[in-house]
């Protein structure tokens, strides 16, 4: 059975969390099918980043969530997109509103994270 689960990342005491489809006998940090996004708790609100399309494919084959990662979508609202996607709802119509939510989000500039281009 594929389980949606966290896999931490990070350096001792500065976790940072993979959110991934993994099969549900492998250890927390052990072998995963694929990398659905990430979460960082330590930022100021939480920094989340998904792959929704991918996640309501891994859901529709019947994959499980953890209780994590259950609480996590049901707070930035992943599961009621996922309900209206079930009933019948435009999948670019949901990717779009989930864009804009995290768009939306205000992130403290300070712990904001920094993207850079590798010359």
């Amino acid at each position: 059975m594929v389980r949606i689960r966290l896999r931490r990342v990070g350096a001792r005491g500065q976790p940072s969390y993979r959110i991934v489809a993994a099969d549900k006998e492998m250890p927390r940090d052990g072998r995963f099918l694929e990398i659905l996004g990430f979460y960082n708790p330590r930022t100021e609100p939480f920094t989340i980043q998904v792959k929704e399309d991918r996640v309501f494919d891994w859901m529709s084959k019947g994959a499980q969530l953890s209780e994590a990662v259950e609480k996590l979508f049901r707070s930035v609202g992943l599961l009621d997109r996922y309900t209206r996607y079930k009933a019948g709802e435009s999948l670019e119509t949901l990717l779009a509103e989930a864009e804009a939510y995290y768009a939306s989000r205000k992130v403290n500039p300070k712990t904001k994270p920094v993207i850079t281009s590798r010359a």
